[in-house]
């Protein structure tokens, strides 16, 4: 039998994707929109402090196009803490404006293709740091899942380990060309959404998103391999711009 690769597992991950309802909003009065803006900064204080205490980590972008509005990205111990959060935006006033658009569950992965000197790599320090990050707050971000094909002799999942483990080694390479200019995050979704991985990139040009994914698919393991979902695109929005952003 093909050997199934072991993966170590961090923080469970939540992209909540949100539209504004603005027909709702325009018609609210001054108060109701300034109570619903305070009460979505409360939360973000909230989110903050346990970013501080190293317990979980989140950001916010305002989503370009039609797809959604706003991306919250949560990253917690707990899918009940993730669920928690859900239902404290949507008791918010704000969530009162906010319509649900999509949502993503996965978990921070690494995957043990390389041997490791250590019977626990995940509590290394460094191994540790990627399984539990703090979230970038980067100007841009782009989040889309992704599957291995699994058709005829294109199926990832009939590949011996050591191939697999080689054609993700040469896709790293790409990867590490773009070190400094993109910072990218995987969170694997099998059993917890409809697709297997969730790719989340931030970047402070909008550019190298293009320019990273393109250069990609000409790796074997995505050309042969890879198939994607939709694709979102955002601009980083910092608690002191919130008010700005929904000023009518």
């Amino acid at each position: 039998m093909v050997e199934a690769v072991e993966t170590m597992d961090g923080w469970y991950s939540l992209h909540d994707f949100r539209t504004v309802d603005w027909t709702s909003w325009k018609l609210a009065t001054e108060e109701e929109r300034k109570e619903a803006i305070e009460s979505l900064q409360q939360l973000l204080a909230a989110w903050e402090k346990v970013e501080e205490e190293n317990n979980g980590s989140h950001v916010l972008y305002n989503i370009v196009g039609q797809k959604a509005d706003l991306m919250f990205m949560f990253l917690r111990p707990t899918t009940n803490e993730l669920s928690e959060i859900e239902t404290e935006l949507n008791k918010s006033k704000m969530g009162e404006f906010l319509i649900p658009a999509h949502s993503y569950v996965s978990v921070v992965e690494l995957s043990k293709y390389r041997p490791y000197k250590v019977e626990k790599p995940e509590e290394l320090p460094e191994i540790a740091k990627r399984l539990k990050p703090i979230l970038p707050k980067w100007e841009h971000v782009c989040f889309y899942p992704m599957d291995r094909r699994r058709q005829g002799e294109e199926n990832w999942y009939t590949l011996e380990k050591d191939v697999r483990g080689q054609l993700l080694y040469e896709h790293s390479k790409t990867g590490r060309k773009y070190a400094g200019k993109v910072s990218q995050i995987i969170t694997g979704s099998i059993g917890l959404d409809d697709w297997e991985w969730g790719v989340t990139l931030f970047a402070h040009d909008p550019l190298q998103f293009k320019k990273i994914v393109y250069e990609m698919r000409f790796d074997e393991v995505s050309s042969k391999y890879g198939e994607f979902g939709e694709f979102f695109v955002g601009n980083h929005l910092p608690n002191d711009a919130i008010a700005a952003y929904l000023n009518i």
